[in-house]
Order: C-alpha cells, then structure tokens, then sequence
C-alpha cells in the first residue's frame, strides 16, 4: 500500500445490503466463534466516528466480517483500507466492496493474533513516538473469544512500541463485551476495577465511547456490547517491563476480595514468602491492607519498582511461580504416598 495524495471524497456506490449480502452467501454467524453481525450502519457509522479523523488515513479492520464496519469506514474517506479475516466464509462478500473501492482496500485471509502488523502500512507514515499519533487507525467489531487476549497482545507491542505500534501511538477503536469494557475503563474503588484495568491505563488513554445494546446484533447475544477507544501514552505511568508488571498486577488480582497482601505473597517462594512480601509493601509504601480493587496506578507503579529491585538482588526470583510450588509438592505427596503404601505391602 503507498502513501496516497489524494484528497478527493469517496463514497460507495450503490451496493447490496448487508442482511443481502448475508443471505446472497449463505453466511451465519457461528456461535463457537462468538460471532455476532452488527447490520445497522448508523451504529457502525458511529463507531467509526469514534476513532476520530479517519478521512485519507490508513485503517486496520479486525474480522470484518460481513462488512458492515467496512463500509462505514470506506465511506468516512479512509486512504487505504486492511481487512484481517480469518474466516473464509466472508471472503466473497468482502472482494465486493474491494471491487466496489478500487486501489482501497487489501483483503488478508489470516489471523490476527498472528497477522505481523508491523508491516501492514507503509514505513513512511510512522511518527516519533512523542509526536502527535499517525495516520494509521485500528477499528474492529470483535468477536468476544478473542478480545481479551487480542488487547492484551497489543497491550505488550505498546509497551515495546512494536507491532502496530512501529508507526507510533497508533490508536485504537475496538468493541467488547460491555463487562470487559467496564474492566478496562474502571477508575480505583469501582467493583469493576481488574487487571485489565491496570494493564490498560498504566499504557493508555483508554475512554469508554458508547454502549451498543444487544439486540441490535444478529445473533443477539446475551450481554450489551462496549465501543472502547485507546490512545497510547507518550511516557508509560509504570517504568517497567510489561511481563513484571503483568506478574505483579496478575498475582494481586487473583485474590480480589483478600488483602493485597494475599496476592503479593504468591509472588515469593513458600520458605521466603513473609519476609520479603513485608520488604516489597514497605519499600513501595502500600497499606498490606488494601484490597485490590483500591489500589491506583502509583500504587502499582511503586509495587513493580520493588518488586524489580527484589529480582535484581536475586536472579531466580522473576521465574518463581507458586503454582509450579504447589504442583511440586502434591507430586512429592503423592510419591510419598506411594512409597509408604509399597513398604506395606
């Protein structure tokens, strides 16, 4: 795809419906998938006005599907348009529109998760990192398996500025079920508050669009979908690499109603575990008796900081997980086990 100077306006013509081009292909949305269409093209409209000015941009969409969102941006004036779709059922209804939008729009029949996007849009678009985001855009109506994983994927490449992010502080525009988008746009103290929360925020600029109501897709799912908007930030609020900060913030989540202190326990072997969990709260200056849900930003940017001193003073400490603990010692009780039963006999 190369850098266009065109700044003419763009509009589709006249083309079948979606719900047409649904039935023209046979296509269903497939459950195992959690596949839902989005056929109202003023919600799709609105989504895409949520990623701000994409007019002569360069735009990433995430399973198209049927296209709905595809056109919407189409007709918004995107440069250049990328379809990701692993799916090759949509495949046909997708070459339609690239057939209606010459020279526009570049169909990959692939898996995002695995999809290099580094090497999606030309290298002359990217910024400096501490300039204004560039002309490159990511929009999709995700299909609920994949979201979680799929943001905190593109969480990391923000934090190695990889990936999307080799352009800059690429932004993004993504739907998710109206629960994960409450985790990811929680403020400290809300029930909602999570590790999506903090993995999120401590990287972006994450703002809560609109909420899109169930029965507005087909299938109608059972939960009401969330458009969230993501805005890399120029400095990162914690100063430390992504997989120590996902290991601390995972450890404390994962006993939510305990005391913060439950979680920072695990992060330490059995035989060491109280004296060095008391090190790390007091290094970082955090009430042991806080839960999780209450803890800020700063609170986690002062746990990983200790934490990572921790690990620098001992080298095994990081590759400690007390799950590989525990599963040792049930395997020596069991052996033991065995043993005593074997002397018996």
């Amino acid at each position: 795809m190369g850098v266009s100077g065109k700044m003419a306006s763009f509009r589709l013509p006249p083309l079948p419906t979606i719900g047409e081009v649904i039935k023209l292909y046979n296509l269903r949305a497939q459950k195992q998938l959690s596949q839902n269409f989005l056929l109202d093209l003023r919600l799709t409209d609105k989504i895409v006005r949520q990623a701000g000015n994409v007019r002569n941009g360069y735009v990433c969409e995430v399973g198209p599907g049927p296209g709905g969102l595809t056109r919407s941006i189409l007709n918004a004036g995107a440069a250049q348009l990328l379809l990701v779709e692993k799916d090759t059922r949509f495949l046909p209804g997708l070459q339609l529109l690239a057939e209606a939008a010459p020279e526009k729009v570049k169909i990959i029949h692939g898996d995002i998760l695995t999809y290099k996007m580094e090497r999606a849009f030309p290298q002359q678009l990217a910024k400096k990192w501490d300039d204004g985001p560039p002309d490159v855009h990511i929009i999709g109506n995700l299909p609920f398996s994949v979201s979680t994983p799929l943001i905190i994927k593109w969480l990391e490449n923000v934090a190695n500025q990889d990936g999307p992010f080799v352009y800059g502080r690429t932004q993004l525009t993504l739907t998710f079920q109206k629960e994960v988008a409450e985790r990811l746009t929680a403020s400290t103290g809300s029930r909602q508050r999570s590790r999506l929360s903090i993995m999120a925020q401590y990287l972006c600029n994450v703002r809560s669009c609109f909420t899109i109501p169930g029965r507005a897709f087909v299938p109608k799912p059972e939960v009401d979908v969330g458009v969230v908007h993501f805005t890399p930030l120029i400095q990162p609020q914690i100063n430390q690499p992504f997989k120590m900060v996902e290991k601390v913030v995972r450890n404390v989540f994962q006993f939510r109603r305990k005391y913060c202190r439950r979680g920072i326990e695990m992060l330490f072997p059995e035989a060491r575990r109280s004296e060095l969990s008391e090190q790390m709260l007091f290094t970082a200056d955090v009430d042991p008796t806080l839960r999780p849900t209450e803890l800020s930003i700063s609170h986690f940017r002062n746990l990983a900081d200790a934490y990572s001193k921790l690990c620098e003073e001992d080298a095994g400490l990081f590759s400690y997980e007390f799950r590989d603990e525990l599963r040792q010692k049930k395997q020596q009780r069991r052996a033991g086990c065995t043993t005593e039963e074997e002397a018996e006999r």
